[in-house]
């Protein structure tokens, strides 16, 4: 009896926890309950797996320590090159070329023919001038024998003092017309002797146009030719408002000569940037700003004893600055933002902070710093893409003279 009762006891059981499990809402609960349980601990543990990865370690970037030091800078502008005199060869008569004694490029001194125009017409035109001034000397000759002849006459009251009058007014117009015909032999001789067209300066011939038994005239737009003396070479470039005030700045002196004396001398670079060998100076700035462009130019001189630069040569100048007691710094270890330029500086602790420099002047690859950062401090090379402020680093010292080493100035 007793073990037939357990067993029916046991038997309800299993049908109220049936019952219990056949009920959908409260078995919905129950399912909710677990799956949500389950989650929750899910996500706990990822919570503690995604801090673990978020936490990487600080990257190993490269440092270097800057200090103060001296050096020079350029500022290029492009320059025209022109030589120290620049001659168009003209013809003063008009004809036909009869001689070219020269070849284009060559050199040639101040007085030596280059030209010679067809000169037959012009000394005829001398020899009839030569002419009209022996006849106008007959004439006033003429004139003076009539004064000989009536002087005695009117002195005996022979005659009438009107005559004697009349015939020195003759004499007069005679002598006016033999000095006209003198001036007439002097503009036949002179235009004959532009006939013969000479250097009127030593220096190089340029591209000669007219060929020989070409028709020319004073009034053709073309020149002969140029004739440029070299001997010195001018080299002419602009700078802008800015720049000249910033150029006027840089050199002592009270006035604009004196600074224009204090301009170290400058240097050339040729359009394969080749370093002209002579070194030029600065020497005349013009009288005014171009309104057109808002620019000034100034003229570098240059000696050419080789005569290796020639008139219609481009290239660059290179105006030399001193810079004292300035802080090299690499571009790429630089930031822009917002037209200001920042680096990286390692502080306490290994973390890192943004500072805003100020350029003095600079180079393809440096920065030359001249506040902002002070020397000693511990600046960051490469890899500042991803750094913060306050971020911690482990840094990795090197010596900044290996990089000047490995990339000069």
């Amino acid at each position: 009896m007793t073990i037939s009762t357990k067993h029916a006891n046991n038997i309800k059981n299993r049908t109220s926890m049936s019952n219990i499990f056949s009920n959908s809402p409260m078995r919905l609960l129950i399912v909710v309950a677990v799956i949500a349980a389950t989650f929750a601990q899910y996500g706990c543990s990822s919570s503690a797996a995604s801090s673990e990865q978020q936490a990487p370690p600080p990257p190993a970037l490269p440092v270097f320590t800057i200090s103060n030091s001296s050096t020079v800078v350029y500022q290029e502008f492009p320059a025209a090159l022109e030589g120290k005199v620049n001659v168009e060869i003209r013809p003063q008569v008009d004809g036909y070329l009869d001689k070219i004694f020269v070849d284009e490029g060559a050199f040639v001194s101040a007085g030596q023919p280059l030209f010679r125009i067809d000169s037959r017409v012009y000394n005829e035109q001398v020899r009839n001038a030569n002419a009209s001034l022996g006849a106008a000397r007959a004439n006033m000759q003429k004139a003076q024998v009539e004064i000989d002849r009536l002087t005695p006459l009117v002195a005996a009251k022979v005659i009438s003092p009107v005559q004697l009058a009349t015939a020195k007014e003759e004499f007069a117009s005679a002598k006016a017309l033999a000095a006209q015909a003198q001036s007439t032999v002097g503009s036949a001789k002179i235009n004959l002797g532009y006939t013969l067209i000479k250097a009127p300066v030593s220096g190089y011939i340029g591209r000669i146009p007219f060929k020989l038994g070409s028709l020319v005239s004073k009034s053709d737009a073309q020149p002969l030719t140029l004739l440029s003396d070299v001997s010195e070479m001018y080299a002419y470039f602009s700078l802008s408002e800015p720049d000249f005030i910033a150029f006027k700045n840089k050199y002592a002196g009270n006035t604009l000569e004196e600074k224009i004396k204090n301009v170290p001398a400058v240097e050339l670079i040729a359009a394969d940037n080749s370093i002209y060998p002579e070194k030029g100076k600065v020497s005349v700035v013009e009288g005014q700003f171009d309104k057109t462009v808002g620019a000034i130019t100034l003229r570098a001189a240059f000696p050419n004893k080789g005569g290796m630069l020639r008139t219609g040569n481009t290239g660059r100048i290179r105006l030399p600055q001193n810079l004292n007691e300035v802080l090299t710094i690499p571009q790429e270890s630089t930031f822009e933002i917002q037209d200001k330029v920042f680096v990286f500086v390692l502080g306490d602790s290994n973390k890192v902070a943004s500072k805003p420099i100020k350029i003095a002047g600079k180079t393809s690859h440096y920065y030359f710093v001249a506040d902002g950062v002070k020397s000693g401090d511990k600046i960051i090379y490469s890899g500042t893409a991803n750094l913060h402020d306050d971020m911690k680093i482990v840094p990795v010292p090197f010596a900044s003279d290996s990089l000047l080493k490995a990339r000069p100035l």
